[in-house]
């Protein structure tokens, strides 16, 4: 048995991105995608005293409509020390800030010389998996060959990495044809975000949707102990 998911990369995902990578056995960034504007590609949100607040890559995207994540072009250099700047202001309070501020800083250092979008995101994601101690195998779904066809293609990729299992986001169930996974013999099932519990936040009302990074300077090492139980 191998369970497989397949999800586009985003930009210091929240914790149920993780939970997702936690589940299985192999994480395949599908960066082959269109790039989508306003979406959580390049963005995501933090907390702040006046309330959420977005941190956003610029990215080259004029004239550029069909383009590839895995092709999507940084357009600022200064962005890395602008969100650093940001989450500092913003989390240095925070009960196990100090235990991560180095790291970070680093990560965002070595972020400056990136060109690509994909890579980045990836950086962030391997990152924290990391210190999560999250052991699942990331690929990209250009590693693999692609089908024409959107169930198809997922199919193709579960196959040929030798995945049984696949494991989907909700919002696929729009588009996903169960029937080709039967007759795949690949058995289908879908992530369940529902049943979070709280933790503590800085600046009022709890927020369920922010960036891990949230989890992290809140929790430190018991930041598992409010994601799923596997």
């Amino acid at each position: 048995m191998k369970k497989v998911a397949i999800l586009q990369s985003n930009y210091i995902p929240w914790k149920g991105y993780f939970d997702m990578i936690r589940s299985v056995d192999e994480f395949i960034l599908y960066d082959d995608m269109q790039y989508t504007r306003r979406d959580w590609r390049n963005r995501n949100l933090v907390k702040s005293p006046q309330g959420l607040h977005w941190l956003t890559i610029p990215v080259e995207v004029k004239g550029k409509f069909d383009q590839k994540i895995k092709d999507t072009k940084i357009s600022d250099k200064n962005w890395a020390k602008d969100h650093w700047k940001t989450i500092k202001l913003f989390y240095s309070k925070a009960s196990h800030f100090k235990e991560y501020e180095n790291i970070f800083e680093k990560t965002y250092g070595e972020c400056e010389s990136i060109e690509l979008l994909s890579r980045v995101n990836y950086k962030w994601i391997n990152l924290i998996c990391g210190l999560l101690q999250i052991s699942t195998k990331l690929s990209w779904s250009s590693d693999y060959e692609l089908k024409e066809g959107k169930t198809e293609r997922l199919i193709g990729l579960c196959q040929s990495a030798g995945a049984t299992h696949y494991l989907s986001g909700p919002a696929a169930k729009d588009y996903i044809v169960p029937e080709l996974f039967q007759q795949a013999k690949v058995e289908l099932s879908y992530m369940d975000y529902s049943g979070y519990n709280e933790y503590p936040q800085l600046y009022g009302g709890f927020e369920q949707g922010v960036t891990i990074l949230d989890l992290l300077f809140n929790t430190g090492p018991k930041a598992l102990n409010y994601m799923k139980q596997l």
